[in-house]
C-alpha cells in the first residue's frame, strides 16, 4: 500500500474544505506581516554609533554648517549691519500657524471618525451576514463612506489652501499630513475589512487605532515591536537636529538661492548665460538641501516619534546611497511610503493589469502626490518634479536594471550625478517661477496652470558671444 504524504492530505483538505484554505492563507499572511516589523535601528544610527569614520564625517558636516553660518554672520554685519541667518525665512515660511493648526485638527477629526465607522460597518455586517444581497449593498455603502471621508479630507484641505495662500512651510506640512492621514485611513480600513466580514478576530481598541495614527508607519498591524523605555535624551537630540536643519535650509535659501533669483522678472529681458550660470550655482545648494531634507524627515523626525511611542522598528530607509540601480534606490529611499504603495497599489494592480503597468501606476501616483504638495505650497502648478518622477524615473528603471549589476561603481556614480543635476534643476526652476509671479507685471493670460516664467522675462542670447580656439591659449598668453 502506497503511503500518503502530508502535503497530499493538506491539498485534499484545502480542496474539500475552503475554510481550511482560508485559515491557512490568513495564518501565512499573519506570519509574513509579523516578520516585516522587527526591532532594529536606522542605518545611520548604527553607522554613527559603531563607526568612528562615519562619526567623523558627521562632525565634518556639522563643522561645515558652523563655518557657513559664521560666514553669513560676517556678511550680514558688513553689508547690512544686522544678523539674519535664515531667521526671516523661518518666520515667513511658517507663518499663520493658527490656520495651519486648524486645518490639521480638521484632518485629525476626519481620521478619528473612521474608527466608529468601522465598528458600525462590522455590526451591520454581522446582522445581515446570511443575506448575500444585503451584504453586497452594505459593502457598497461602506466603500462609499470610506470614499466620502477621503474625498472630504482632500477637498477641504485643497479648498482652504486654494482660497487663500498659506505660507510655504506651513502649507508643505499641512499637505504632507493630508496624504499621511489618507494613507493611514485606507490602510486601516482595508486591513480590518476581513474581520468585519468573518468576525474571526475582534476589532482593535480605540487606543490601538490612535497609536497607529501617530506611529511612524503606514501599514496597520495588531502588534508592533516595542522598546522597553523612552530615551528622552534621544528624543531631544533628534528634535534639535530637526530645528537646526530647518534653520540651515532657510539659510541656504537666503544665502545661495535668493541672490540669484529674487530679481528675476523685474527686467523685461535676461541673458541666457545669466540663467545658465545661476542654474549651475544652485546645484550644490540643491543637493545639500536634498540630503538635509532626507536626514530631517526620514531619520531625525521619524526616530524622534518612534522613540516617544516606543516603536521598535526604525528601518525607515535603507542604504540608498550605495545603490547602483534606480529600482533599488526607490525602494530603499523611503521604506514607509514604499510599503504602502507596494501593498495597496502595486500588488492589487499587478494581479489585474500586469507588473509593468502596475509599476508605471505606482510612479504616476507618487508623482501626482508630489505635484499636489508643491502646487498647494507654492500656489502654482509647475510639474518639474512630476516629470522627474513619472517620466525620467520610469525610463531609468530599465536603463539601470542590467547595467547596475555589471557596473555597480559606475552606475552608483551616475545615480549621484543625476541627483546633483536633478536637485539643482528643482532649486532653479521653482524659484524662477516663484519670483517671476511676484516680479512680472500681471496680464490676462496669468493662470494657476500656465508657468509665468515661460513668457516673462524674455530670455535672449548675449549678442557678442565669441568662441576662441582653446589650443591658442598659450600663444595668446600675456605671461610670456
Amino acid at each position: 500500500m502506497k503511503p500518503i504524504k502530508m502535503d497530499e492530505i493538506d491539498s485534499a483538505l484545502r480542496r474539500r474544505y475552503p475554510v481550511v484554505k482560508q485559515q491557512q492563507k490568513e495564518a501565512t499572511q499573519e506570519k509574513e506581516e509579523k516578520s516585516e516589523f522587527v526591532a532594529r535601528e536606522s542605518p545611520l544610527t548604527v553607522l554613527i554609533e559603531n563607526s568612528l569614520h562615519i562619526r567623523a564625517i558627521y562632525h565634518i558636516f556639522v563643522a561645515i554648517v558652523v563655518v557657513l553660518l559664521c560666514d553669513t554672520v560676517i556678511y550680514d554685519l558688513v553689508e547690512r549691519g544686522k544678523i539674519s541667518v535664515g531667521l526671516g525665512s523661518v518666520v515667513h515660511g511658517f507663518g499663520d500657524v493658527r490656520r495651519a493648526l486648524r486645518i490639521w485638527l480638521l484632518q485629525l477629526l476626519l481620521a478619528l471618525v473612521v474608527y466608529p465607522g468601522i465598528w458600525i460597518y462590522a455590526a451591520g455586517r454581522r446582522i445581515i451576514n446570511n443575506k448575500p444581497g444585503l451584504c453586497k449593498i452594505w459593502a457598497v455603502l461602506g466603500s462609499g463612506g470610506l470614499f466620502a471621508i477621503e474625498a472630504t479630507l482632500f477637498s477641504l484641505t485643497c479648498w482652504d489652501l486654494g482660497t487663500k495662500h498659506l505660507a510655504i512651510g506651513s502649507a508643505v506640512a499641512v499637505t504632507c499630513e493630508m496624504f499621511r492621514w489618507a494613507m493611514k485611513i485606507y490602510a486601516a480600513a482595508v486591513s480590518l475589512l476581513p474581520r468585519c466580514h468573518n468576525g474571526t478576530k475582534p476589532l482593535p481598541t480605540f487606543r490601538h487605532y490612535l497609536y497607529f495614527l501617530f506611529v511612524p508607519t503606514l501599514l496597520y498591524r495588531d502588534e508592533y515591536p516595542r522598546t522597553k523605555r523612552i530615551r528622552w535624551s534621544v528624543v531631544v537630540s533628534h528634535f534639535l537636529e530637526v530645528a537646526a536643519i530647518i534653520f540651515y535650509n532657510c539659510f541656504i535659501w537666503e544665502r545661495f538661492i535668493v541672490p540669484y533669483w529674487s530679481e528675476y522678472g523685474k527686467e523685461p529681458k535676461v541673458e541666457a548665460g545669466t540663467v545658465v550660470r545661476a542654474m549651475f550655482a544652485c546645484i550644490l545648494p540643491g543637493i545639500t538641501s536634498f540630503l538635509c531634507g532626507f536626514y530631517c524627515l526620514l531619520h531625525a523626525w521619524f526616530n524622534a516619534f518612534a522613540e516617544m511611542l516606543r516603536f521598535g522598528d526604525r528601518l525607515f530607509y535603507e542604504d540608498w546611497w550605495t545603490k547602483s540601480r534606480y529600482s533599488n534606490y526607490f525602494r530603499a529611499w523611503n521604506r514607509v511610503v514604499h510599503g504602502w504603495l507596494r501593498d495597496f497599489v502595486y500588488r492589487p494592480l499587478s494581479l489585474r493589469i500586469g507588473r509593468t503597468f502596475a509599476i508605471i501606476t505606482v510612479f504616476l501616483v507618487s508623482s501626482v502626490a508630489h505635484e499636489i504638495i508643491l502646487a498647494l505650497s507654492f500656489g502654482f502648478f509647475y510639474p518639474v518634479l512630476g516629470m522627474q518622477f513619472g517620466v525620467v524615473g520610469v525610463l531609468f528603471l530599465p536603463l539601470t536594471s542590467a547595467s547596475g549589476r555589471r557596473f555597480p561603481t559606475v552606475l552608483n556614480f551616475l545615480i549621484w550625478l543625476s541627483l546633483f543635476f536633478g536637485n539643482g534643476l528643482l532649486w532653479s526652476l521653482y524659484p524662477m517661477e516663484y519670483f517671476a509671479r511676484q516680479n512680472c507685471p500681471p496680464s490676462e493670460s496669468d493662470s494657476f496652470f500656465v508657468p509665468k516664467s515661460w513668457s516673462c522675462p524674455k530670455i535672449v542670447l548675449k549678442p557678442n558671444w565669441t568662441f576662441e580656439n582653446p589650443f591658442n591659449v598659450i600663444s595668446n598668453s600675456t605671461f610670456f
